[in-house]
C-alpha cells in the first residue's frame, strides 16, 4: 500500500445534517419518481409546486412533510409540457428551489471527528449527466461530498436531479473558487488527496484508501490539469485491460469508490 506523509495528519465526525433553506432565487423543474420524493423527503428542499399523475399520486403517502405544497393531478402530456423534450417524468414533477451552498469550511467542521471519510473532488467535469451519476455512485457508497469549482461545472438542473437519482437531496455539493486550494484546505484537515490520472504509475487498488481521503478527477476530456494533479498527495491510475484506454468519469468515479470501501472492510 502507497502510504507515505499520512501519519501525522489530524483525524476526526460528526454526522453532516441536511442542508439548510433553499438557495438562490431560481426556481427549476425536476422530475422522476425517485428525484422528487427524495425532494420531498428533504426537509431543506422548499418545494413550490408538485405535479403529479391519477397513476403516480399513491407513491407520495410515504413522502409526504406538512410544509410541502398539495399535488395538483394533471395528465402526463400536461406534465412533459412543462419539461424538456423527452424527459421520462414518470408522473412527477416538482418547481423547486435551488439547495442553499455549502462552503468548504462548513463541510471540513462536519466531517472534523470522523475518522473515516470520503469525498470527492471533481476538476471541470461539465456534463451535469456524469455530475449526478457521480452523487449517485457517492450516496451509495458512503461519500460524504462531492466538491466541485464554481466556474466550469454545471449548475443543479433537472438533468442533474434526474441522473443522480435522488441523491442530490443525500449528498453534499460544495462549489469552491479554485479546487488546487481547495485540496490544500483538505490536507491541512487531515485528508489524504488521491488523483487518478491514466499515467500514474500506482494501481488504484495498491494505493491506501483507507482513514480521510479525498478522491479527486479530472475533466471528462482533458483529465487532472496539471496544478491540481501536482497538489495531490498521491497520482493512481485504473488499470485498463481491454481496448479502451479510459472510462467515463462517472465510470471511474464508482470504481475508486467501490475500492475505497472495499478496503475499508464495509
Amino acid at each position: 500500500m502507497v502510504n507515505s506523509k499520512r501519519g501525522n495528519r489530524p483525524r476526526g465526525g460528526r454526522k453532516s445534517p441536511r442542508r439548510g433553506p433553499e438557495g438562490g432565487s431560481q426556481a427549476h423543474w425536476i422530475y422522476g419518481r425517485h428525484p422528487v420524493l427524495a425532494a420531498l423527503g428533504n426537509p431543506a428542499r422548499r418545494i413550490e409546486r408538485l405535479l403529479v399523475t391519477r397513476e403516480a399520486q399513491p407513491a407520495l403517502a410515504g413522502a409526504w412533510r406538512a410544509e410541502a405544497p398539495g399535488p395538483e393531478v394533471q395528465g402526463g402530456a400536461e406534465i412533459a409540457a412543462l419539461l424538456p423534450d423527452g424527459a421520462v417524468h414518470q408522473g412527477f414533477a416538482a418547481l423547486c428551489q435551488p439547495l442553499a451552498p455549502i462552503a468548504l469550511d462548513q463541510l471540513v467542521a462536519r466531517l472534523a471527528d470522523q475518522d473515516r471519510a470520503c469525498v470527492l473532488v471533481l476538476d471541470q467535469v461539465t456534463d451535469p449527466r456524469n455530475t449526478g451519476a457521480i452523487l449517485r455512485s457517492a450516496a451509495a457508497l458512503g461519500a460524504r461530498a462531492v466538491i466541485v469549482p464554481e466556474r466550469r461545472s454545471p449548475a443543479e438542473t433537472a438533468v442533474m436531479a434526474k441522473a443522480a437519482s435522488g441523491a442530490l437531496e443525500a449528498v453534499d455539493l460544495v462549489r469552491v473558487t479554485n479546487v488546487a486550494r481547495a485540496l490544500e484546505t483538505l490536507k491541512a484537515a487531515g485528508f489524504w488527496c488521491i488523483g487518478l490520472d491514466a499515467a500514474a504509475p500506482t494501481p488504484l487498488g495498491k494505493t491506501d484508501l483507507t482513514g480521510r481521503i479525498a478522491l479527486v478527477l479530472g475533466s471528462e476530456g482533458g483529465g487532472l490539469r496539471r496544478l491540481v494533479a501536482k497538489t495531490c498527495d498521491h497520482l493512481a491510475a485504473l488499470p485498463m485491460s481491454g481496448p479502451m484506454e479510459s472510462l467515463n468519469v462517472s465510470a471511474a468515479a464508482a470504481i475508486a469508490l467501490y475500492e475505497a470501501v472495499r478496503q475499508s472492510g464495509d
